[in-house]
């Protein structure tokens, strides 16, 4: 990208093109009140802390960004991490350890394996959101052993969500905790945006959750929340957190003020919503398959029936002036090659119109569709 124009359109290549692959769902990167909160910060703080959070990389605005967190997700305790990646890596390996037990999706996250891996807790993964096999796992495993069960709220290869409302209550029936990374749908899913947990009615029987800035709340970081009692230990505990370099205090003043916006954004949330609708109903009549029915999330993935296909597709969009996101294996599920659309609360109805002519054009000059 040489020059950002907007949440949903940027200069690619010379030319004006959508943003169709950004995450950004709530568009946020070009609030007005969000980048002045940012210079403001850089004026006052300067451009960075130079240090951990445990030495003297704390300022007022990670306080203050923590506090946001809090009453967004109405929870006792919050801790912000310089990325997504970091929160999961720092809290999983600090609470699940050696002799414990993480039952996982199979298809969770490159960072929730990682966070596995360096905890050295045994690893029981299951078939992607099926709950029988989750429960299978749970049954074998020994009673007095500590028990943590990672689930997704929104799956971000194919767009869809977890059955949380089922699999909460079935970790807790066999004395699991529960850890749901609410990263793609934290902003716009759950009646105050608060994830699918909230969505699907569960969000309180949730031990954690963990997010990313960089998606809906439109800069950089990650956080996880909690009500437990003694979260506050995984400040001294948690590697990632501790060893190293805190945020800039302008990408913390951004944050916070990203984040107490969307708490009231409902009429962003139902925009972006109707944009989601419109879309699928429109790829599926094309003759397109995706990878969900319906839509549930802010991401439309369009499967391909090849690779050379679908990279033919992805290279025919960019010249029709569409971004999106060509994903391949092996970080697709079942070998799957994905066209990854991420739809935005700033594309306008006119845009949404315009984009399905652009895969129209593009799936049949490419063979994609009939």
């Amino acid at each position: 990208m040489e020059e950002v124009l907007s949440p949903t359109v940027a200069m690619c290549n010379g030319r004006e093109t959508i943003l169709l692959g950004t995450y950004n769902y709530m568009g946020m990167t070009f609030d007005p009140d969000v980048i002045a909160a940012g210079k403001k910060a850089l004026d006052e703080f300067g451009s960075g802390t130079t240090g951990s959070r445990v030495l003297n990389g704390t300022y007022s605005l990670h306080k203050d960004c923590e506090a946001a967190l809090r009453e967004f997700f109405d929870m006792s305790g919050a801790m912000v991490f310089s990325t997504g990646y970091l929160a999961n890596t720092g809290v999983i390996s600090t609470i699940a350890g050696k002799d414990d037990y993480i039952i996982l999706d199979m298809d969770s996250h490159a960072s929730i394996y990682d966070g596995c891996a360096m905890g050295n807790a045994n690893v029981v993964p299951f078939r992607h959101n099926d709950i029988e096999a989750l429960e299978k796992r749970l049954k074998r495993l020994p009673e007095d052993a500590g028990k943590l069960v990672i689930l997704e709220g929104v799956y971000s290869m194919l767009g869809d969500t977890a059955p949380l409302d089922k699999m909460v209550p079935l970790a807790k029936k066999y004395g699991a905790m529960v850890l749901v990374d609410e990263a793609h749908s934290m902003g716009f899913i759950g009646e105050n945006g608060r994830g699918v947990a909230e969505a699907q009615g569960v969000i309180d029987d949730v031990d954690f959750i963990i997010g990313t800035f960089s998606k809906s709340v439109g800069t950089v970081g990650g956080y996880c929340v909690s009500n437990h009692p003694k979260f506050e230990i995984l400040r001294l505990a948690s590697r990632s957190y501790i060893f190293t370099a805190s945020l800039p205090p302008s990408v913390m003043a951004t944050a916070a003020t990203s984040i107490r916006k969307i708490m009231s954004a409902k009429d962003k949330r139902d925009h972006l919503w109707e944009n989601s609708k419109r879309l699928h109903k429109g790829l599926t009549d094309m003759g397109f398959e995706l990878g969900t029915k319906q839509p549930e999330s802010a991401i439309l993935s369009v499967i391909m029936p090849d690779l050379e296909r679908g990279a033919a597709m992805w290279d025919a969009l960019l010249k029709e002036g569409l971004y999106v996101n060509l994903a391949r294996p092996p970080a697709t599920p079942a070998g799957m090659t994905l066209l990854r659309c991420s739809l935005c609360a700033e594309h306008s109805t006119e845009q949404v119109t315009e984009i399905l002519g652009m895969f129209e054009r593009a799936g049949r000059a490419t063979g994609c569709i009939d």
